[in-house]
């Protein structure tokens, strides 16, 4: 993006907003927040103790927006509110999805990092980075679900990976779509000053 200033190349979004720790604090707060919301989207699949949510979404799409300490930050806050009784995790997914909640923050402190790199900023980069971001939350996901529920390898890809592939694919889509288009308009904004 050629036209968009110095100052922005290594930025993620939010860095745009004025502001120092008090908008980093609700930022963080809002990102926890947003991944408890889109937790209630909870929808039991068929065998599989791990429901579909919008979860994985929230979780992605506010680490590239935040970038890698505050998506962090976010994303402990999320775990660690939630391990304290707060009753926002899945509410379908029970002892099973602790796995991918503590994949949330491994994934959103490395989807912020890539976003900062520039990882957002065209239609496949984002693509890509979202996408590896869901990968890492399978990599603590799955070994979680087999010690949670008793499962082999197969049985865990199969029940914590497998029936997710297409949804996780098209919300890789949707934040194709959605960061690079945030960054046209501050490169109009940007233009117009």
């Amino acid at each position: 993006m050629a036209n968009v200033s110095a100052a922005n190349r290594t930025a993620v979004l939010t860095d745009l907003l004025p502001g120092t720790w008090v908008r980093d604090g609700a930022l963080v707060a809002g990102a926890a927040l947003l991944t408890g919301i889109a937790a209630q989207v909870s929808i039991p699949l068929p065998g599989t103790l791990v429901p579909f949510t919008l979860q994985t979404f929230a979780v992605l799409l506010s680490a590239a927006a935040l970038g890698p300490v505050r998506a962090a930050l976010g994303m402990l806050l999320y775990l660690g509110l939630g391990q304290a009784g707060l009753p926002w995790f899945a509410p379908d997914g029970g002892n099973a999805t602790v796995g991918y909640i503590v994949g949330f923050v491994v994934a959103g402190a490395v989807t912020g990092a890539l976003a900062r790199r520039g990882g957002d900023r065209t239609p496949l980069r984002t693509f890509g980075t979202i996408a590896l971001g869901t990968v890492l939350i399978y990599v603590t996901a799955v070994p979680w679900l087999m010690v949670a529920t008793g499962a082999s390898l197969g049985a865990a890809l199969a029940g914590g990976v497998v029936p997710f592939i297409l949804g996780d694919t098209l919300k890789a889509l949707a934040a194709a779509g959605l960061l690079p288009a945030a960054w046209k308009l501050v490169e109009r904004r940007d233009q117009d000053r």
